[in-house]
């Protein structure tokens, strides 16, 4: 390629990343009452600046190749700053090595544009093989804090194993999402923790956390569900019990294994927890999200708890490296009551969806429990029904 071939080609490539990057997004025109989908996901892949991918040095790379990949951009958290919204995102190279990165966007929808470089965060004594899922944390102790998954080999792996491994929660802290300290890994009488999230306030003067104690890698084993524990403090964070708050059930979205994604916003009713669930099917594991509220005195006792899921994966959604998830570690409630969920679909890319306190709050308050069982569920619509046929009726509808 000769380099006016060359220059011609970047500068095209960097015009239609500019187009991505001031791409408008817009509510999908049918909601549900509980929230609003938008048409375009918000981060991808393509979202990524273009020197982290290619070489633009003509001596170089004379072909204009990209020369370290981007795989997926998804598994977000999420934080509000000075009236800008920011999403630490996992992004995932080509090499399946995952890192985090900071984006930002004026209004939350679109507009989304990584910083210059990813975050550089510090390794323990014991290396990071890989790092992923933060949590990001204005706690009142006035730190930010970013949790999340540190993946190693299984030391404990027969001799040619290469795909088990051990999990544990990450703990770092900053002010400016630009520097991070790094301290030490939680600790807990679980033999793993997937998806540890930080309390956003003391609790009896300790810090609390959210855990998802597993036996294994994948699968939860005789882990209950969603714990709850409390640390002395957070410098070398460790729990030596854990209460459940919210347990796996047979023949439910969360038969298999759950999780809480974000930390939870704190309202007048309770504080609302966002988590996901986890079940088996023919075609795999099928990760959809729901949503409940736990007590503001007792932040471990759920006190609403309705049935079934907030949102599952849908059209393309359903479709990536690993189909049929919907996966979330962030959201932001806004001081006027705005809530902005952050999802991502199928590991592969990034979305939004919008709606309010108050919507999130009559919906877990009204929306009736799982009752378990296939009779119990029909006579919990058959009241509805009836109560609708006479409404119906009454407007001739």
């Amino acid at each position: 390629m000769q380099r006016e071939e060359f220059n011609r080609q970047l500068k095209a490539l960097a015009a239609r990343h500019k187009k991505l990057l001031e791409l408008k997004n817009e509510k999908c025109e049918y909601g549900n009452g509980v929230y609003n989908r938008y048409l375009n996901p918000v981060l991808t892949a393509a979202h990524t600046p273009l020197h982290w991918r290619y070489d633009l040095n003509y001596a170089t790379n004379p072909f204009l190749m990209e020369r370290i990949g981007v795989n997926a951009v998804f598994n977000s958290g999420a934080i509000e700053m000075n009236g800008t919204f920011y999403l630490l995102a996992r992004v995932e190279g080509a090499d399946r090595k995952s890192f985090f990165a900071v984006a930002e966007s004026k209004n939350g929808i679109d507009g989304f544009k990584f910083w210059d470089y990813p975050v550089t965060m510090p390794e323990t004594d014991d290396p990071d093989v890989n790092v992923y899922d933060m949590r990001v944390v204005k706690h009142e102790d006035g730190w930010i804090y970013g949790i999340f998954c540190t993946e190693r080999k299984d030391p404990n792996a027969p001799a040619g194993d290469l795909s088990s491994a051990t999990a544990q929660a990450g703990i770092a802290r900053t002010r400016d999402l630009l520097t991070w300290e790094r301290l030490d890994d939680f600790k807990s009488t679980s033999p793993q923790q997937r998806n540890l999230v930080l309390h956003p306030e003391f609790y009896k003067g300790k810090y609390a956390f959210y855990t998802r104690p597993q036996d294994g890698f994948i699968t939860a084993g005789s882990g209950g569900g969603i714990g709850w524990g409390l640390s002395d403090n957070i410098e070398h964070a460790c729990i030596d019990k854990e209460n459940l708050v919210d347990d796996r059930k047979y023949h439910t979205i969360k038969e298999l294994k759950n999780g809480l994604g974000p930390a939870p916003i704190k309202t007048p009713k309770g504080w609302l927890q966002l988590a996901h669930g986890v079940r088996n099917t023919a075609a795999g594991m099928r990760y959809v999200l729901y949503l409940f509220v736990t007590s503001l005195e007792e932040p471990y006792k759920t006190i609403y708890a309705p049935g079934g899921y907030l949102m599952a994966p849908r059209k393309e959604e359903r479709i990536g490296d690993v189909s049929n998830v919907l996966f979330t570690n962030g959201w932001i409630g806004r001081d006027n009551g705005d809530v902005y969920i952050y999802y991502a679909s199928s590991d592969t890319r990034m979305h939004v969806a919008t709606t309010t306190v108050d919507q999130l709050l009559d919906y877990a308050i009204n929306t009736p429990p799982d009752p378990l069982r296939s009779y119990a569920c029909v006579q919990q619509r058959n009241e509805l029904i009836r109560r609708n046929l006479e409404i119906m009726k009454t407007l001739n509808l």
